[in-house]
């Protein structure tokens, strides 16, 4: 039996709303109509994807082996279609679409590869810390530079080069006037992200200790964070060369003592087999690549 992307498309929104009103409003179809869809899917499974009772609607076991297979698939058919697409659009003219965090300049690599293949057009993509690995998986970009950590099931990975990490902070903070800080000195701080992202500050935080951690809005860009610690609602860490690309004169960015740093990587589609891919990598670690920046090694490979 041959999955139907279709269904599997409902169920993975079903699996991430887990209310059938909510996913049927998201897809633009009857609820009854994503009902009878799910238990179609049950039956070419053989097993049920959800428990549904008075408490609501639950992943069974089954359910949730769907779920982790189902989204890469789904995003395997969506890299299909756009990349035939691509190829059918682009004839004489091959591209490659490089997706980048932002911070990162990619120009000597874009010049050392469009010189070396004239032909070829290249197309940039921004990216950000919510899709970075999502555009290499669903085709809207061939290759990656990335910032770790990321997923890398799936991927190739290649380290480039690391760089520190700075805190930013308002221009008036108490913090301010000196030239580099400690992870304890920011203890008492709200960090404007998710403490996972920093353990080092998650590991001696006061809000985290005391269980008094406010709700932080959601940011998915370095300018909406700046705007946040400029305004006084936190602070923020960032790659250094990210927040020497978002200077303004409300904010102070400083050295971290004790501050692991940020990795810069290229990745993309472990199965793919693009000569173009291969060559852009090569670009790109003779241009970006740093001596003595070691390559994650076996972990990268999925």
């Amino acid at each position: 039996m041959d999955p139907d992307l279709r269904k599997l498309r409902y169920f993975v929104a079903v699996a991430e709303e887990l209310h059938f009103g909510r996913a049927a409003e998201r897809l633009h179809i009857a609820q009854p109509v994503l009902s009878r869809q799910i238990r179609s899917l049950e039956e070419d499974l053989g097993a049920e994807v959800f428990d549904r009772d008075r408490r609501g609607t639950l992943l069974t076991p089954a359910g949730e082996q769907l779920l982790e297979d189902a989204v890469p698939l789904l995003a395997s058919a969506e890299a299909l279609v756009r990349r035939v697409k691509r190829a059918a659009h682009a004839q004489d003219t091959p591209t490659l679409t490089i997706g980048f965090m932002p911070g990162i300049t990619l120009t000597p690599a874009t010049a050392l590869f469009t010189g070396r293949h004239p032909t070829v057009r290249v197309r940039l993509l921004r990216t950000s810390w919510v899709d970075q690995v999502a555009v290499l998986l669903d085709g809207r970009a061939d290759v990656g530079i990335v910032r770790l950590p990321i997923d890398q099931r799936g991927l190739q990975v290649r380290l480039l080069f690391r760089e520190p990490r700075v805190v930013v902070l308002p221009v008036g903070h108490r913090l301010a006037d000196r030239s580099v800080v400690t992870v304890a000195d920011l203890a008492s701080e709200h960090l404007l992200q998710d403490p996972d992202a920093v353990p080092e500050w998650r590991d001696v935080a006061v809000e985290l200790r005391a269980g008094r951690r406010p709700d932080t809005p959601v940011t998915y860009q370095v300018e909406e964070k700046l705007e946040l610690v400029a305004s006084g609602a936190g602070v923020c860490v960032l790659p250094l060369s990210t927040a020497n690309f978002y200077t303004r004169p409300d904010v102070t960015a400083l050295r971290v003592d004790g501050l692991g740093p940020n990795e810069v990587a290229l990745a993309w589609v472990a199965s793919r087999r693009s000569l173009l891919i291969r060559a852009f990598a090569e670009a790109a670690a003779e241009t970006l690549g740093r001596p003595g920046t070691a390559d994650p090694g076996a972990g990268a490979e999925p």
